[in-house]
């Protein structure tokens, strides 16, 4: 394996810690002999051309430094090429990271870890979800959650995270189930009122929120939550077990496997690893060892 590795960095990241993150990433990977290259993009377009090109180049490994979203959009870039990848969190959910087992917003112990797995070797296939030519490592999100972000995103105005908490009380002023039509594996239509599905490769998203608690990387299948039609006073009352896995008990919220979903619901856009994807109806299927990840 080639020496130098190539940081892939939103330095916009978490309000500026992705360049900080970098800086500290980049000392460490040093520190341990690697040769370090650094690739940014104007636009996010320009970015991964910028990474594809380092991988076509043969660079040991493309390292992400950013968040959730700089995840993603790293993963275009190495998915099915067999360089490795990392990831430096330094954004404001790392759910991927989360599930990698890899620091949070320690970019110095994460540049070491890397460093020495890349030396011993210790390197892993894992799965990712694809729809349509589109991959993401831990979540694609539909109904209250996604409707949330489309308005969250339409805000210009507060800043930072309380734009998505008045986000919350404006899609719960106005909340309604969706009718969902929910194929899986190629199987009989269920058509159910659900307040949302999720569609699990990693089991959390949102900073930490376990929505698909049981959902394992390494087995091929997705974990498909689903959160059946229910109150407003129920949604709140079970909303907090999401951190700890437990709303799933829930008799309100059943959970599905598959490796394979079709998801349809009218004015619904699905979101993956918090990115737009595009309106309902899609198809999300799970590719077995897709990527070859770095880590502990």
């Amino acid at each position: 394996m080639t020496s130098e590795i190539t940081l892939f960095v939103n330095p916009t990241a978490g309000r500026g810690r992705g360049a900080r993150a970098a800086r500290s990433a980049a000392s460490a990977l040093r520190a341990a002999g690697f040769s370090v290259r650094t690739v940014l993009g104007d636009t996010p377009q320009d970015g991964l051309a910028r990474a594809r090109a380092a991988v076509a180049e043969g660079t040991g490994a493309l390292i992400a430094v950013g968040g959730d979203g700089m995840a993603n959009l790293a993963l275009q870039a190495v998915v099915g090429t067999g360089t490795p990848f990392g990831l430096v969190a330094a954004g404001t959910g790392n759910d991927f990271a989360r599930a990698l087992g890899l620091p949070l917003r320690e970019p110095a112990a994460a540049g070491r870890m890397i460093a020495d797995a890349l030396k011993c070797g210790r390197v892993r296939d894992i799965d990712l979800g694809r729809v349509g030519d589109r991959w993401f490592a831990a979540v694609l999100a539909s109904g209250f959650d996604s409707r949330v972000n489309d308005r969250g995103n339409r805000m210009r105005l507060p800043l930072g995270r309380f734009k998505y908490d008045l986000a919350v009380v404006a899609e719960l002023a106005a909340f309604r189930p969706f009718p969902y039509r929910i194929t899986l594996d190629g199987g009989e239509v269920r058509e159910v009122e659900a307040t949302l599905v999720a569609v699990g490769n990693g089991p959390s998203y949102g900073g930490g929120m376990r929505i698909c608690p049981g959902a394992d990387l390494t087995d091929g299948l997705f974990d498909i939550t689903v959160v059946g039609e229910c109150s407003r006073a129920t949604l709140l009352r079970v909303f907090p077990g999401v951190y700890r896995g437990t709303h799933v008990d829930h008799p309100a919220i059943t959970v599905h496997r598959a490796a394979r979903v079709e998801l349809a619901a009218e004015g619904v856009t699905g979101y993956a690893d918090g990115e737009p994807v595009g309106p309902l109806p899609l198809t999300a299927r799970c590719v077995r060892a897709a990527v070859r990840v770095v880590g502990p």
